[in-house]
């Protein structure tokens, strides 16, 4: 049961609700008997709905390509935040990110051009791809190759912030999610079942 024609949809910007309008979208197709994956760059197994969501459906299949740390260029990040997030993640200088991580993206790559193009699924969300496009840990190219070539009843969603332009481009749908107000300014850190 796969759809008459799929689109490319993305959900960037730097609001929050891009992976949570994603699961949304999943759900709401895994209801109408399609067959989804949900992708997930740059996150580890440690999300709230990591608990869930493999349970809901023998339609879904969830995977994710993360470490239990994040990264970050040095050059985004201001002395106090650095300072802050020293052990948190691994910070790189620009041009140089961290080849593990980058092993990882190509693995996902791989992983998403098959499931596009296979028939296995009618929808393909890859999470946070955006974001590892813009660390330079997969290239623009790739994701463009995998957007020309999907197959035509595939819905494809692409998630994170920094969407780069040439993606943009190529989608059917963008959505920005805009941020106006966040708590995280007043200090709260993320919350479990919110956030994480």
């Amino acid at each position: 049961m796969s759809f008459e024609k799929g689109y490319v949809q993305v959900y960037t910007g730097n609001g929050k609700g891009k992976t949570t309008a994603a699961i949304g979208l999943a759900i709401r197709a895994l209801g109408a008997g399609k067959r989804v994956l949900f992708l997930q760059f740059m996150k580890a197994k440690s999300y709230s709905e990591h608990k869930i969501l493999p349970n809901i459906s023998q339609n879904l299949t969830l995977e994710t390509l993360g470490k239990p740390f994040f990264v970050a260029r040095k050059e985004d990040l201001d002395p106090a935040t650095l300072a802050k997030w020293q052990d948190k993640c691994v910070i790189f200088e620009p041009g140089n990110p961290p080849q593990e991580y980058i092993k990882l993206m190509k693995k996902g790559i791989v992983m998403a051009q098959k499931a596009v193009t296979n028939g296995e699924y009618d929808l393909v969300i890859l999470d946070e791809i955006n974001v590892a496009m813009f660390f330079e840990l997969i290239n623009i190219e790739d994701v463009v190759e995998i957007i020309e070539n999907k197959a035509a009843h595939v819905e494809l969603v692409l998630t994170g912030r920094n969407c780069p332009e040439k993606i943009l481009d190529k989608a059917n749908l963008v959505t920005e999610m805009r941020e106006i107000k966040h708590y995280y300014q007043e200090g709260v850190e993320a919350r479990m079942g919110i956030e994480n």
